[in-house]
């Protein structure tokens, strides 16, 4: 249920203007929009020159309107070079921060595609995790080299010694069988 049935718009902006807001009608595809298909697009405007942003969403309409946008590349044919707009996220009203349409600066070409896919993870991880950092939270590690707890409390300090009579650490062993 990644793809989307709503009509989706894009404005593209760059150092000498914008495009304005274009419904991106003609895929090269038969069906756009679907989970796992890359659709290419042809759209008619000015030189823009540098490309610095997009904002891509669409109307929200019809049925499995959510979509969730891998990342955009647009290709300059006038100079020949391809402008990359990662998203990674979901255009949903249910899903996520529950925005339809995103604002997507120009990924720095300086990236390595491992950096961005790394990068990726990250804020992946960091939004499934960062509930934990919550304040009045205390975070416990347990430490194999101690056989203690380390514990990073609300307070901002630290317990490293590994205290191994904390009542609240528990360790948890865990079989897998197949």
């Amino acid at each position: 249920n990644a793809g989307t049935e709503a009509d989706v718009y894009i404005s593209v902006y760059g150092e000498r203007g914008d495009t304005g807001s274009r419904q991106l009608l003609r895929s090269q595809k038969s069906k756009k929009f679907l989970k796992g298909q890359t659709d290419i697009f042809a759209v008619e405007a000015v030189h823009l020159g540098c490309l610095h942003k997009i904002v891509i969403g669409h109307n929200g309409l019809g049925s499995g309107n959510g979509w969730f946008l891998d990342k955009v590349v647009i290709k300059d044919p006038i100079t020949d070079l391809d402008y990359t707009f990662l998203c990674h996220r979901w255009l949903d009203q249910g899903q996520d921060d529950g925005n339809i349409s995103r604002e997507l600066p120009v990924t720095d070409a300086s990236m390595l595609p491992e950096r961005q896919e790394l990068e990726l993870k990250r804020e992946k991880t960091w939004a499934a995790e960062k509930w934990k950092f919550r304040k009045g939270i205390t975070l416990q590690f347990y430490n194999r080299v101690t056989r203690g707890f380390i514990c990073l409390y609300p307070d901002s300090r630290v317990d490293a010694l590994g205290d191994k009579k904390n009542k609240y650490g528990k360790v948890f062993s865990m079989w897998m069988y197949a």
